[in-house]
């Protein structure tokens, strides 16, 4: 017994568990239909949602046609509200204030007074303040509405009725587009062109297969209502599946002065102006958009205008590229075409839009002359009683006097002529004016009038293709009323801006100390002094590093790194971090995958593809590899030299064919041959003999490019020391040679560090292992000859030693 009950017992939980997941689908699968028929998504035919066909219909309703005075808003939503949408009052309004907005609507439907909100986002006006009516364009959506063109529903409570549609003369959905959340299921119709449309319409009237290609010549693209531009990227896609994602940018114009202003007139649709001036500024604060000193809204009404006022030499191209990467000058519109047809949810193609609304305007223009006609048939059934009677006017008038009441009178009239209970009426309720000859007349010519209309409307009504053309002569009469210019641009398919265009071209110099940290710094940091001062700090270090490499270029150069083994690597000077003076950088094993101790890096601007690349090693040997040969450097690098165990990588240049080289050695030896004198090889070789050595090795590696009187070379030593000696006084030989002498090294000045090749005007940066740093003008230094010493540069501190030698190059 007790079994059986347990078997009831889990039984009746079955049944009720059964029970309840079916309601709760059936309830979710109810709401979710509601929300979706009748609220989220627009009927393709008139393209309204259905609290805007209620703000419309009541609003025509309560006859604020566009030629009547506005009323009060507060009045307009309690319309609707009593009688047809009994939501919250905020909803309604919002509706209604969105339909006002010409920012938001390509061709509003509301004619507003008042604050209405605007396009950085200010809210409008109470409802008790602001007033509105029907825009002039409204009105063809609701022209035919009382000819029985559309059908009508019981409202609410019964109490009245209402359009389940609107007649809709216009493509609206088309031209103002939607958009919605529904339950599992969004809608995002872009606005039109209402000219380009309509012309799409008519092609397609004409030809039933045209093609989604073909209408695209009449409606190439969207048209929004804060105009912008817009790419041809995926356009077709959009017409075609009813998805999309559309590249829209705001329009920016220069305007060049002593410093030039970049002015945005136009952005994209559904973009906050005063958000999008936040977050510039933002930027700007940031220093993630520079040289922008100025930020002014100048904006008026239906006018956009927002200064960015630039400082002087400010690159134009790049802060424009940077403001649409960064902002919301440049975003994408998602586009999905979803819409009630015949109240079902569809995802639609272009065509299918405009089919459905070709369908509808058949149907209502149908609707329209059966109403036309059956008018004009109980008019003319009417005017033919009236003639009857007209005819026999005596017999009428002796009828009507000798019968008692109305109803005897009617019944002698309808048993005698033959007449109808509605022509008898008629008869009974004509004035006497009528029986003037003149009224005899008019009612003849009315009566031919009304037999030719009848005949007219049932030719029409028996052929679609009459229908059709009195479609596309209203279509063409609409184009002429309210067709205007495109706003949005259309662009062909979108540049993609190389990453290097969002990259200020500025020069900077590089650090690389002897640990292998990295940094880059604006050479706006250093300014020059005179020889022999102090210096000022250049990177803060750890314990026992120094620096070893630093150089000037462009953040746009491409950096090349060689290793001690002959090892090449290669990064975008802008990928290196930019850091303070006082930072140590990064380290550079977190940026490349370098395994060995790096040895030279070779800036190469874009201008040196054709060039070569001449490396040199510690033993004097010297090697020449076309630049075009590695072009092709992968993240772990290539090898570039095969160098034995005894030997490694000390410097690498880049240079031209008829260039010269100068090797200069640690003990103060110098050798100058031609370029021409080293062959080209492969990325295997070892090279070819620079230098022959005794005791000595190898310090640094100059190029001449072209020979000049002012050319003159910097050598500096390990304490400090340095002299420039013109670059006639070092005559030239054949490579392998023993080399002269290029600076005493005693101990006074030490060890030779390295050297550059300068002329008069050229600015020096001399960096110690300790992070000091000093800039001078080389003609700070006096000429002197080969045999000597140098003078006094920079004041070393205790255990600090001279690391290496800069020019500054200003790219161009």
């Amino acid at each position: 017994m007790k079994m059986d009950g347990d078997k009831q017992e889990k039984k009746d939980k079955n049944v009720f568990g059964a029970e309840l997941t079916d309601e709760i689908r059936k309830a979710y699968i109810d709401y979710a239909m509601s929300v979706i028929v009748s609220r989220a998504l627009p009927s393709v035919e008139d393209g309204l949602k259905p609290v805007h066909r209620r703000i419309l219909y009541a609003i025509h309703m309560m006859g604020l046609t566009h030629n009547k005075p506005t009323k009060k808003c507060a009045r307009i939503v309690g319309e609707v509200l009593g009688k047809f949408h009994p939501h919250g009052d905020i909803a309604v309004y919002d509706a209604l204030v969105r339909m006002a907005q010409d920012f938001s609507l390509r061709y509003p439907l509301i004619h507003g007074q008042g604050n209405f909100g605007s396009i950085d986002g200010d809210p409008p006006a109470a409802m008790r303040y602001s007033e509105a009516r029907l825009s002039k364009i409204a009105s063809t959506l609701l022209e035919e509405i009382d000819k029985q063109t559309v059908k009508f529903i019981p409202n609410f409570d019964n109490s009245l009725k209402e359009p389940v549609y609107l007649p809709a003369r216009l493509p609206n959905l088309l031209i103002n587009g939607s958009s919605g959340i529904a339950v599992g299921m969004t809608t995002n119709i872009p606005s039109h062109n209402l000219g380009e449309v309509i012309d799409g319409i008519i092609a397609y009237i004409n030809n039933n297969n045209i093609t989604i290609e073909q209408l695209m010549k009449y409606i190439p693209a969207p048209d929004f209502p804060t105009g912008g531009s817009i790419f041809n990227h995926n356009i077709k896609q959009m017409y075609e599946t009813g998805r999309g994602q559309l590249l829209v940018k705001g329009k920016i114009k220069v305007e060049e002065g002593k410093s030039d202003k970049i002015i945005i007139t136009e952005i994209p649709y559904m973009v906050n102006k005063s958000d999008l001036i936040k977050n510039i500024a933002r930027l700007v604060e940031q220093k993630r958009l520079q040289d922008i000193k100025m930020i002014r809204d100048e904006s008026a009404k239906n006018k956009i205008r927002i200064v960015l006022q630039l400082k002087k030499k400010a690159n134009t191209k790049f802060i424009i590229n940077k403001l649409y990467h960064l902002t919301s000058l440049e975003t994408t519109f998602n586009a999905i075409i979803i819409a009630l047809v015949n109240g079902q949810p569809k995802l639609l193609s272009l065509k299918d839009m405009i089919k459905v609304y070709v369908d509808h305007r058949v149907n209502i223009t149908k609707r329209r002359f059966q109403f036309e006609l059956n008018k004009a048939r109980e008019r003319l059934h009417i005017v033919e009683g009236l003639a009857v009677c007209l005819k026999n006017i005596d017999s009428v008038i002796s009828i009507i006097k000798q019968s008692t009441k109305v109803e005897e009178a009617s019944q002698k009239l309808m048993s005698k002529y033959k007449l109808t209970k509605q022509q008898c009426q008629a008869v009974l309720d004509m004035k006497l004016q009528r029986l003037t000859r003149l009224e005899q007349d008019k009612l003849k010519l009315e009566q031919k009038t009304l037999k030719d209309s009848i005949e007219n409307i049932t030719n029409i009504l028996s052929s679609e293709r009459e229908i059709l053309k009195i479609i596309k002569k209203e279509l063409a009469s609409l184009k002429k009323e309210f067709g205007d210019a495109r706003r949005t641009k259309l662009l062909g398919a979108k540049k993609e801006v190389r990453e290097i265009e969002l990259i200020k071209k500025e020069d900077v110099a590089i650090l690389l100390t002897f640990k292998g940290y990295i940094k880059r710094i604006p050479l706006t940091e250093y300014q020059e002094q005179k020889r022999g001062g102090r210096g000022f700090i250049a990177t803060e270090l750890s314990e026992e590093d120094f620096v070893k490499t630093t150089f000037t270029c462009s953040t746009h150069d491409t950096i090349m790194f060689i290793t001690d083994r002959g090892r090449l690597y290669s990064l975008k000077a802008y990928n290196i971090p930019q850091a303070q003076r006082y930072s140590k950088g990064k380290a550079i094993i977190n940026i490349l995958n370098i395994k060995d101790k790096i040895v030279s890096v070779v800036p190469v601007k874009p201008y040196m593809k054709k060039t070569d690349l001449i490396i040199a090693t510690r033993k004097g040997v010297v090697k020449r590899v076309s630049i075009e040969d590695i072009t092709k450097i992968k993240k772990s690098g290539i090898n570039i030299i095969k160098i034995p165990i005894n030997d490694s990588v000390v410097d690498a240049k880049v240079s031209e064919s008829n260039n010269e080289v100068i090797l200069a050695t640690r003990n103060g030896i110098a050798i100058r041959f031609s370029i021409n004198d080293i062959r080209k090889m492969g990325r295997a070789a070892y090279g070819v003999r620079g230098i022959r050595l005794r005791n000595d090795d190898v310090i640094g590696m100059e190029i001449i490019h072209k020979l000049d009187k002012e050319l003159g070379i910097m050598t500096v030593t390990e304490k400090g020391y340095g002299k420039r000696t013109s670059i006639q006084a070092y005559r030239k030989i054949k490579r392998g040679g023993r080399g002269i002498t290029n600076i005493i090294c005693s101990d006074r000045n030490g060890k030779a560090v390295d050297i550059k090749i300068i002329k008069n005007d050229d600015s020096i940066i001399v960096v110690t292992q300790k992070g000091m740093m000093i800039r001078f003008k080389a003609s700070d230094i006096r000429v002197m000859g080969r045999a000597t010493q140098g003078v006094k540069i920079i004041k070393l501190k205790p255990n600090d030693k001279v690391s290496s030698l800069a020019k500054v190059e200003i790219s161009e």
